[in-house]
């Protein structure tokens, strides 16, 4: 049995394990939370190395992307490093392609996105392919990465805007440690209510709300009149979350396993085990092709009904 482990710097509360079988392969794959504790994952992170098939990183950002531009972050780096044979991914690789292949499904088959649909990116660099669709798409979008990774209210219209801000303040803002930009810990069950007020016009202007669900929760308004979550890293409570705060539709972007669905670093280490190849050589092709042999498709969940 392949294992494949994610080593998150989130709440422990949300760990869980499955057993599945994909393409003949038996997985057993599993999520483990440090509660923030930087050091512990360190240390997890060299416990596992050798002993299971593919790590990933959860709860933080290696890699983000802006245009053609990647941009580290160092505490990412550091994680990473701390693994030395088994293969170690954060699910940047899945970003580009399968979240992108969300859009351009819900475009072609379903009519939740549109022309024209207005869509609240909470972050995008740490998602471009999905941002990109979006744009390909013609949709209205917001990007949010300034609002909400720095508290600055500054909605931003533009992927070529995007670009121009990443290239302004990742360099610097990628030397901070994790935690002063990303809930990790404790803060990814709870709400900042005072955020929440003050962030709530985006929310509320949006049909669409996209992105890491973190985000998505910690600054929620306290009633959504309707509005589509395209996320992932869901749990059967976070789907009632969503349903008693008044989203209308959940879309996951990666597959449901046992009523959760995983972060794209935990499915981006079982492909790349079902790939055998290491992660560096892989090309998004690689990545779709398998996509496509697993028939992985967004999973819709109607939420007010």
């Amino acid at each position: 049995m392949k294992r494949v482990v994610s080593i998150s710097l989130g709440s422990s509360k949300r760990d869980h394990q499955v057993q599945v079988e994909l393409l003949g392969e038996q997985f057993e794959i599993s999520r483990l939370g440090v509660n923030g504790d930087f050091e512990e994952a360190v240390a997890k992170l060299k416990q596992l190395d050798g002993q299971v098939d593919a790590i990933g990183l959860g709860g933080i950002d290696v890699y983000v992307y802006a245009g053609d531009r990647r941009y580290a972050f160092k505490d990412g780096l550091r994680l990473m490093g701390a693994v030395k044979s088994t293969p170690v991914v954060d699910g940047s690789g899945l970003k580009n392609t399968l979240e992108r292949e969300t859009v351009t499904f819900l475009l072609q088959n379903t009519d939740i996105i549109k022309k024209g649909t207005r869509v609240l990116m909470v972050s995008a660099v740490d998602r471009f392919g999905m941002a990109e669709a979006f744009a390909a798409a013609e949709c209205d979008v917001t990007f949010g990465d300034l609002i909400f990774t720095a508290g600055i209210p500054y909605p931003i219209k533009t992927l070529q805007e995007l670009k121009e801000m990443a290239a302004k303040l990742l360099p610097e803002m990628t030397q901070l440690p994790f935690h002063m930009l990303y809930p990790t810990g404790e803060k990814q069950e709870s709400r900042d209510e005072e955020k929440a007020q003050k962030f709530a016009p985006y929310y509320y202007d949006a049909e669409i709300i996209a992105g890491d669900f973190h985000f998505i929760k910690r600054y929620l308004p306290d009633k959504l009149n309707g509005q589509t979550i395209i996320t992932n890293t869901t749990t059967a409570a976070d789907v009632e979350f969503l349903r008693q705060n008044g989203a209308g539709r959940l879309v996951t972007t990666t597959p449901v396993f046992e009523g959760r669905s995983f972060g794209t670093n935990v499915i981006e280490g079982v492909l790349v085990v079902l790939l055998g190849k290491p992660s560096s050589e892989i090309t998004p092709e690689d990545y779709l092709d398998i996509i496509n042999k697993l028939d992985f498709r967004p999973k819709i969940i109607e939420l007010d009904n």
